[in-house]
């Protein structure tokens, strides 16, 4: 083992302008291995809070920290340990995500049960909560105690936006790791360095998906996702009635519903094979007795579960289309102000003055608070087509709130 003094760990490579959030990282794991041999290692904890914006980094500094604690190198970022715990592919790391828009209490009882394991073959068992920001206040007033004190050498790692985001019992509970959008420049430099994307376009990246590491690389490497994106930033120039707002919103929700397809689709079949080979089920052999009823009711939660994953995966996707429409009104409002500040959206600098010229600042001003609250509308149980169709008219029209 190295001293924490060395150069950081090369499981930490992962992130991205984040120095200190990986040293601070790397010391906790070094003392944790001193804590195991019963020293004082005075930087680790039993329980961390990880905030940042959407893309920061925080859930790849999350599941990075499980990785070096499990590692027997502390994060050489090469063996199979290494590789495999970042996906929950290890015993000893559990990586939960809200298959719902929230966490409930019966989610909490889930996790503190997972909690409760003693690691197998490792020194230390890490949970890490996605999104703890969607615990229900039930939720957290069951899980409270079991972050407070948890089983030796069980480490809870919680990521969420920003402290406000959490209830204040949590925030006392545990250990906080800031994590911040890297600059436009960094994230240009590893677009370039580590995927081979030329300056132009790494430049594009950055600058379109305002620090979201995992969307620069989207922009970057996928056209595709380029295309949709483009899409998304040509509704406001495109709603001239109320027939064209309601289009609109059905063409968003339908792109959005197969994209979140895409990506849980593939996720089902393979979540569904493995449980029926779990229960020794395939092709050529068929269960009976208590054992089928045993495989048909774990078939049935898992398809209750892949039906809120489904919900909450169109909304994510839903709201990276909000994003892009606040990134296209916050250049508008720059225009109209005559502020000295970059656009996101420079190359529809022609579009974007032409909406500047056919508003105020007021109205730009109404749409942004429109966009922002069909974001936290979203959050909820509303229907997103309703959602959208009332955004789109509010777009068109930004005094409809007000007037009603």
């Amino acid at each position: 083992m190295t001293e924490a003094t060395a150069l950081p760990a090369p499981i930490w490579n992962i992130l991205i302008g984040q120095d200190e959030v990986v040293t601070k990282l790397d010391r906790a794991v070094h003392d944790a291995e001193l804590i195991t041999r019963g020293e004082h290692g005075p930087a680790m904890t039993h329980a961390w809070l990880f905030t940042g914006p959407p893309g920061s980094g925080r859930s790849n500094a999350a599941t990075a920290f499980a990785a070096a604690l499990v590692c027997p190198e502390n994060g050489c970022g090469q063996c199979q340990i290494c590789r495999n715990a970042p996906t929950g592919g290890h015993p000893d790391v559990d990586i939960v995500r809200p298959q719902g828009l929230t966490y409930g209490v019966d989610d909490a009882r889930e996790l503190i049960k997972q909690a409760g394991m003693s690691p197998t073959s490792s020194q230390w068992h890490v949970v890490v909560v996605e999104d703890a920001d969607r615990l229900t206040d039930q939720a957290v007033n069951v899980l409270l105690k079991a972050i407070e004190e948890p089983p030796p050498h069980t480490v809870w790692v919680l990521c969420a936006p920003s402290t406000e985001d959490v209830l204040p019992t949590i925030l006392s509970r545990t250990r906080h790791v800031v994590l911040r959008t890297p600059p436009d420049a960094i994230v240009v430099k590893a677009l370039q360095e580590r995927y081979g994307i030329d300056a132009s376009l790494a430049a594009f990246a950055a600058r379109a998906s305002q620090g979201h590491i995992g969307r620069a690389r989207a922009l970057a490497t996928d056209e595709h996702a380029r295309m949709r994106r483009q899409e998304v930033l040509r509704i406001p120039m495109q709603l001239h009635d109320l027939p064209a707002c309601f289009v609109h919103a059905q063409n968003l929700i339908e792109t959005a519903t197969l994209d979140a397809h895409s990506i849980t689709d593939s996720l089902d079949v393979q979540e569904a094979e493995q449980l029926r080979k779990a229960f020794g089920a395939d092709a050529e052999s068929k269960l009976k007795g208590q054992l089928k009823r045993s495989l048909d009711s774990s078939m049935k939660q898992l398809e209750t579960t892949q039906k809120r994953r489904r919900t909450r995966t169109v909304r994510d996707q839903v709201d990276r289309a909000l994003v892009d429409l606040l990134g296209l009104y916050r250049d508008v409002l720059l225009l109209q102000t005559g502020a000295d500040v970059g656009l996101i959206n420079d190359e529809m600098r022609p579009q974007l003055s032409q909406l500047a010229a056919n508003g105020t600042t007021e109205d730009t001003g109404r749409r942004l608070l429109a966009i922002n609250y069909t974001r936290k509308q979203m959050e909820s149980n509303v229907t997103p087509l309703m959602a959208i169709e009332a955004l789109m008219v509010e777009l068109k029209d930004p005094w409809v709130r007000a007037a009603s």
